[in-house]
């Protein structure tokens, strides 16, 4: 695995922090992230998104989503069965995960949904009205002619 260095970045840019930040979050998770459970990221619409994970063998109440400075955060645990059970075969995995997604500015969680094995996560972005583009009018000038003085010709 390969290691960068940033910090020439964080030396020669302003305002750039969060870019920096995720990149470190990036690199360091690279290699210690499980693949348990599997997910989709979907795009639904020009701002919006899907997560779908995987959770079979989990109910509702197994389940945990917050959102939490500025990252959602999927958890389940499983509680413990009292030993009863002898399985001949679990191919089904119910252990505990904890799945985190690091959300972009104005995007929030509008809402989870748990059917057939599948918890869907609905995200918009909402973008402020003081930050959407907006068209300026453009005032049409007076005429120069009415604003001119009399001129006579100097010789």
């Amino acid at each position: 695995m390969r290691t960068y260095d940033f910090a020439p970045l964080h030396r020669a840019t302003v305002g750039f922090d969060q870019i920096a930040d995720l990149m470190d979050r990036v690199m360091t998770n690279e290699g210690s992230q499980t693949n348990y459970p599997p997910y989709n990221i979907e795009k639904t619409s020009d701002d919006g998104w899907r997560i779908s994970i995987a959770v079979a063998g989990f109910s509702d109440t197994d389940l945990n989503v917050e959102v939490r400075e500025h990252a959602l955060l999927v958890a389940a645990r499983k509680p413990e069965t009292d030993g009863e059970t002898r399985y001949l075969h679990r191919g089904i995995a119910t252990r505990a995960f904890e799945r985190r997604f690091h959300l972009a500015d104005h995007v929030r969680v509008t809402g989870a949904s748990h059917e057939n094995g599948m918890l869907h996560i609905d995200l918009v972005r909402e973008v402020p009205e003081a930050l959407k583009p907006r068209r300026i009018e453009i005032a049409k000038s007076q005429s120069t002619s009415a604003n001119l003085v009399e001129s006579q010709p100097v010789n």
